[in-house]
């Protein structure tokens, strides 16, 4: 993932309802959020996905926001086309799918903007 990338899904991620800055993450400037000190996030600060505590707090916090602890993201082998990411997550007590995505990352922002209020 670009640092492009990485700074357009980020900036997708703190616009949904559901976002929050949670202790382990990484911001792209490489600070990390610390549970006992007071992180004061500026509008520009954005979460570095590439980051692997930082995809975990995304895990749990679609999870969180889907009300579903096995919500996921799973590869699939789109063979010469190379991996793509698809959400599965359920709502209202049936399995639903949310596309298909070229990384990890972005099919967890799209459940993430997608989950319910």
């Amino acid at each position: 993932m670009t640092d492009d990338e990485a700074m357009a899904l980020g900036l997708r991620a703190v616009a949904t309802k559901h976002w929050r800055w949670m202790g382990g993450m990484k911001d792209m400037q490489g600070r990390t959020v610390t549970p006992c000190v007071l992180f004061r996030a500026h509008p520009s600060d954005t979460p570095d996905f590439r980051d692997p505590a930082t995809m975990g707090c995304l895990v749990y916090l679609v999870r969180e926001a889907w009300d579903d602890p096995c919500a996921c993201v799973f590869p699939i082998d789109y063979g010469p086309g190379g991996v793509r990411w698809v959400a599965r997550l359920t709502a209202g007590g049936r399995d639903m799918t949310q596309g298909v995505h070229a990384s990890e990352a972005e099919g967890l922002v799209r459940a993430l903007e997608a989950a319910p209020a």
